[in-house]
């Protein structure tokens, strides 16, 4: 009876512990990413990077990633955007960020703030992993992460081998918060 017991406990605390791992949807950190292929919902971490949500926030809100293209999308690795020049140099008019580096591990769906080789660099660009980003855990800011529509940023035009440089680039159709979607 005492096995049968601790056997039932066990199982209700697993399925407590399991519930509190999986975060309610929070309208006002959540990000719909639209593509010519669909829709791509981000849940942003405040959590892991506070400084960082908050610029995509305010960019968001603002238009800012409307129409902006995937300039560098390497098949196997990411896809990367949010530069409104298209050539990987530009930011918006809002200060760069200090770094807000974590243990959290990169992984398919993870996004991540794009920098230069300063570490305090991160401004408005960011990409999506695909696979392979795993190295990139402690070395960049992750901010958020897919969970719906990965079908869609994975049908974004690849670019050329190595550089990842898009010729016609796939474009950000629209991104708004889902608490502001309509």
């Amino acid at each position: 009876m005492l096995r049968s017991s601790l056997a039932a406990l066990a199982v209700v605390a697993s399925f407590g512990f399991a519930q509190a791992q999986t975060p309610k949807p929070d309208p006002d950190n959540t990000v719909i990413l639209e593509t010519k292929d669909g829709p791509v919902t981000i849940r942003l971490r405040p959590d892991l990077a506070p400084k960082h949500v908050q610029q995509i926030k305010t960019l968001v809100k603002r238009g800012f990633y409307d129409g902006i293209v995937f300039h560098r999308v390497i098949d196997g690795f990411m896809a990367q955007t949010g530069d409104p020049t298209g050539t990987g140099t530009g930011k918006s008019d809002l200060p760069n960020l200090p770094a807000e580096f974590t243990p959290t591990p990169y992984k398919v769906g993870s996004v991540g703030m794009a920098r230069s080789q300063s570490p305090d660099s991160a401004n408005s660009q960011f990409f999506i992993c695909y696979e392979g980003c795993g190295s990139l855990t402690g070395q960049y800011t992750l901010f958020g992460e897919v969970v719906s529509g990965m079908d869609a940023v994975r049908k974004i035009k690849k670019g050329a081998q190595g550089s990842g440089q898009v010729s016609g680039p796939d474009k950000i159709v629209r991104m708004r918060m889902q608490a502001d979607a309509k």
